[in-house]
C-alpha cells in the first residue's frame, strides 16, 4: 500500500512554513483561543522550524492602512533576511509574491497558520491543496474571532484535503528521532510545559 499525503510524513525535506498574518489588529479579535497561549504557540512553532532549518515564508495584508504590522512576539523570532510580504488580496494565495516565495522552497507539504482560521488560514491551504500541495493547517497556532468560525473553518478545510495538525505534532514529526542532535535544541524551542518537568523528572533520577 502505497503513501497517500495523508499518510506520508513530514520531514525535514519536504515542509516548509506559511505564516499568515499574524497582526496585532487581528489578534485583537481572537476569542478561541487564550492570546499569551496562541502566541507562544506561534513563537514556538517558528523556533523550532529554524532550528530544524524549515523555510519559512510571513505575510500581512494591509499592515499599513488597516490591521498593523505582525506583532512584536512573533517579529522578534522570524529570521532578519526574511521580508514579510504585505499585500491586498484577502486569499494569501491570491498573490503571485506568495505563491513564488512557497514554489521557490522547493517543498510541496506546508505548515499554514493564519489569523482568522477561516479565512487567513483557510483560504491559501485549500487554495494550495487545489494547486497541489499539501496543506497542514496548525490549528493551535492559528485564532479567529468565535468558536462557530473555528468550527466551520476546520470543517471547511478538511472537506477539502486540508491535514489539521497542532505545532508540537508537526514539529515532533519532523524531528522524528529523540537521539537527533537537535532534539533537546527543538524541545526547547517549543517549550512545552510537561516536557520540562519530565525533563527534570529524568535529571533528578538520574542524580539519585
Amino acid at each position: 500500500m502505497s503513501d497517500t499525503k495523508f499518510t506520508e510524513r513530514l520531514t525535514r525535506d519536504n515542509a516548509a512554513l506559511l505564516l499568515v498574518d499574524h497582526q496585532v489588529g487581528l489578534y485583537s479579535g481572537v476569542r478561541d483561543i487564550p492570546l499569551a497561549e496562541l502566541k507562544h504557540n506561534v513563537v514556538a512553532l517558528v523556533r523550532a522550524a529554524r532550528v530544524l532549518g524549515l523555510p519559512i515564508i510571513a505575510t500581512t495584508t494591509a499592515a499599513d492602512s488597516m490591521w498593523g504590522p505582525t506583532i512584536p512576539e512573533l517579529a522578534a523570532v522570524l529570521p532578519a533576511d526574511l521580508t514579510v510580504i504585505d499585500r491586498s488580496t484577502v486569499n494569501a494565495w491570491d498573490d503571485p509574491r506568495v505563491v513564488e516565495a512557497v514554489r521557490a522552497t522547493g517543498r510541496r507539504k506546508l505548515i499554514v497558520t493564519g489569523i482568522s482560521t477561516e479565512v487567513c488560514l483557510a483560504f491559501p491551504a485549500i487554495s494550495a491543496t487545489a494547486d497541489g500541495f499539501d496543506a497542514y493547517a496548525a490549528i493551535d497556532a492559528s485564532g479567529t474571532f468565535s468558536q462557530t468560525k473555528r468550527e466551520a473553518g476546520l470543517l471547511r478545510m478538511q472537506q477539502a484535503g486540508v491535514i489539521p495538525v497542532d505545532h508540537a505534532t508537526a514539529i515532533v514529526e519532523i524531528l522524528a528521532d529523540n537521539a537527533d542532535p537537535l532534539a533537546g535544541e527543538v524541545y526547547g524551542a517549543l517549550d512545552m510545559p510537561f516536557a520540562v518537568l519530565v525533563g527534570q523528572i529524568a535529571q533528578a533520577l538520574t542524580k539519585a
